[in-house]
């Protein structure tokens, strides 16, 4: 769920906008160096830093889209790939500057720092607030893009964006709200790793690798598809590095490798395609 946490921005903006956002790992990354800031120079708390990090990471998501991603939309796919790619290097230089190189954690909030038992088994509170919130925004996000109104113009702005245009319809305004959106939920992501994981140099393209893994498994642009794909990657990475911690990334790709040669649309892609 935690990976799904992640992933679900970029899975979001790619599903809707076909942009292939390789900063997304950056965003989720100054998610969490922000909310480390936050909590451990202003306010000290973890709440005040789970709204407040992700409103700053949405701001420069904003930022993004309005000065540069937005001139390369009629460029296609590899420009949009070299500028976000280039933007990762951007960030990791300014983050190294601001931060530093060291590793840093965040304290889980005091009201989560308890257990409880389920069936005979202890579990971190924390970690169990983490399923649901990541069950309820599946949820979320799966409704708003497949039953809402205004899921409805999004995916057919997608397809033609001069029919919506003459609708009536301000797409380009549309287009960036998505955007927006996809860099709300990176920062929130970072926020809600950061106790788990912690920060450290490199954060950010570790954690893009995994979420490209998941976004080609689940199928690309299915929000159904990245919580499975996320289930999967997810228990097989940590599983991996516990048991056979020299192969466990071996593992991850050979899993993905096998579902490409088994649906090569990925699990849910073929339903997103027919959509």
């Amino acid at each position: 769920m935690l990976l799904f946490i992640i992933t679900c921005g970029l899975s979001l903006v790619f599903g809707i906008l076909g942009v292939l956002n390789l900063a997304h790992g950056s965003l989720y990354m100054i998610g969490a160096y922000v909310a480390f800031s936050i909590t451990s120079t202003f306010s000290q708390s973890f709440w005040t830093a789970l709204i407040a990090a992700p409103l700053v990471v949405a701001v420069l998501a904003l930022i993004i889209e309005r000065t540069l991603l937005k001139s390369t939309y009629h460029l296609g796919h590899l420009s949009q790939v070299l500028l976000t790619f280039g933007l990762a290097y951007v960030f990791h230089d300014i983050a190294k500057l601001i931060w530093g190189s060291n590793v840093l954690s965040i304290q889980v909030p005091p009201s989560l720092e308890g257990s409880i038992i389920v069936f005979g088994q202890t579990f971190p509170l924390y970690r169990i607030v983490i399923i649901g919130v990541g069950v309820c925004l599946a949820f979320g996000l799966w409704w708003m893009q497949n039953k809402t109104r205004w899921g409805a113009i999004v995916r057919a702005g997608l397809s033609d964006k001069q029919m919506i245009g003459a609708l009536g319809v301000n797409i380009h305004l549309v287009f960036t709200t998505i955007f927006v959106i996809g860099g709300l939920l990176a920062g929130f992501g970072g926020v809600v790793a950061a106790p788990v994981l912690g920060l450290y140099p490199d954060m950010e393209f570790q954690t893009l690798i995994l979420a490209l893994v998941v976004l080609v498994i689940g199928g690309l642009g299915s929000i159904a598809g990245t919580l499975v794909a996320s289930v999967l990657v997810g228990t097989l990475e940590t599983f991996g590095r516990f048991l056979f911690p020299e192969v466990s990334m071996f593992l991850v790709f050979a899993l993905m490798a096998v579902i490409l040669v088994w649906r090569p649309n990925g699990l849910l892609g073929k339903q997103v395609a027919e959509e």
